[in-house]
């Protein structure tokens, strides 16, 4: 492989990728580019570039995609219903390809040879991050510190960010992995570490406990189109914004927290606590308004298929053919699921109360336990002998040997 003169690393701000841009300078002896992309971070955002640069980046991209990031990412996984291990509503995992993208079009427009990050030898994030990038620009390679250098764990990092001057402020109250984007926050590490542990009272961000949350529920509604959230309380707002207003009430009413232990791609299992305020409120809303607007058929199929797909944004193929040919099933399955869906939102419930539209494929008059004109229950009578026949006929065939047992039978 040729030399490699500039990296493009994909930069946080935090301890590992700001030792991993010094260490990169010194040991590959290049210039490297910092890439942040703001998903919805916060304050974690405040003077990233300013920090890049003074920790001795030639650059520093500060890239706003909260847009990009609710509508091409998070809202087409939402579609499909997607959920890991039937809990995490993957909000790690699904902003990884965003970050990847971005992270090769600055390389391909800065010249880079390699794209960086500081992903773990243990995690998933190495190969989300890896995958994506092979699929987009094979010739990029990547560099990943954590499975190269000599640094072994978090003290290792300390002193090294102290031999090299690199201000790093490091909190002993709260001493998780935190990542967080405007889908949710995770928690990972200290004493989560432990299953049988139960999370500090400091392991809170965005999510009220629900013994502090109010005493009186909130309805609101959230109106579709297509599989879309595109209106909270009749009020139109961007994908972003719309989430960020979810998170709001969400976050208010102690919804969407989730403490698991989960399967990792690499083979081990980690315990995790995820706050997904919005998130969970879209999940339950979106899944309610389907039931009167999609077919029985349609919707059974794409159900089957939502451990393949969430496995799929989980492992790191999002932009594998499998997925985008999946994902033009759902899309097709999502026409028609246009509408409005009332929720009540109450001490970490959200519950929903009504749901209407116009493409409802709900009959009053078809479905009610009175009088009506248009269903003859007596046409159950040859459904039900349809239906049954090779229930009948195995047993004919295991326990009478196949004899015509017709009037034992009935």
């Amino acid at each position: 492989m040729s030399k490699i003169d500039k990296v493009v690393l994909a930069y946080s701000g935090g301890l590992d990728t700001s030792i991993i841009l010094k260490w990169i300078k010194n040991n590959y002896n290049c210039e490297v580019v910092c890439m942040t992309a703001d998903l919805g971070q916060g304050e974690e955002m405040d003077g990233i570039e300013e920090k890049a640069l003074a920790t001795g980046a030639v650059k520093a991209y500060v890239e706003d995609m909260r847009e990009e990031f609710a509508r091409d990412y998070v809202f087409p996984m939402f579609r499909a219903n997607a959920l890991y291990e039937g809990r995490y509503l993957l909000g790690t995992a699904i902003a990884r390809p965003l970050i990847s993208k971005r992270m090769v079009e600055i390389a391909e427009m800065e010249g880079a040879q390699a794209v960086s990050h500081g992903a773990t030898g243990k995690g998933n994030d190495q190969v989300r991050f890896e995958l994506a990038t092979m699929a987009l620009n094979p010739r990029l390679k990547t560099i990943a510190p954590w499975r190269e250098w000599d640094l072994k764990s978090r003290t290792d990092l300390i002193n090294f960010a102290k031999e090299n001057e690199i201000p790093i402020p490091v909190s002993r109250k709260k001493p998780w992995s935190i990542d967080a984007n405007l889908l949710h926050t995770s928690f990972e590490g200290g004493e989560l570490e432990d299953p049988w542990n139960s999370p500090g009272p400091d392991c809170y961000r965005n999510i009220t406990p629900p013994e502090m949350c109010p005493d009186d529920p909130e309805e609101i509604t959230i109106d579709f189109e297509a599989g879309d959230p595109i209106a909270v309380n009749s009020v139109k707002y961007s994908p972003a914004a719309l989430l960020s207003k979810l998170n709001e009430l969400g976050g208010k009413h102690g919804i969407g927290r989730v403490d698991m232990v989960e399967n990792r791609f690499v083979g081990m299992k980690s315990r995790g606590v995820y706050e997904t305020p919005g998130g969970t409120i879209l999940a339950a809303a979106h899944r309610d308004l389907e039931g009167i607007c999609m077919d029985r058929e349609m919707m059974h199929l794409r159900d089957s298929l939502i451990p393949k797909y969430a496995e799929m944004v989980y492992y790191g193929y999002w932009f594998s053919p499998e997925r985008e040919a999946l994902q033009a099933l759902i899309d097709k399955s999502q026409e028609k699921v246009t509408g409005t869906v009332r929720v009540k939102l109450f001490k970490g419930n959200c519950v929903p109360l009504g749901r209407k539209s116009p493409f409802s494929m709900y009959q009053a008059e078809l479905a009610t336990f009175e009088e009506d004109d248009i269903y003859d229950q007596a046409d159950a009578e040859g459904f039900i002998k349809l239906v049954g026949l090779r229930l009948k006929g195995r047993m004919q065939q295991s326990k009478w040997g196949g004899k015509d047992t017709e009037d034992s039978c009935e």
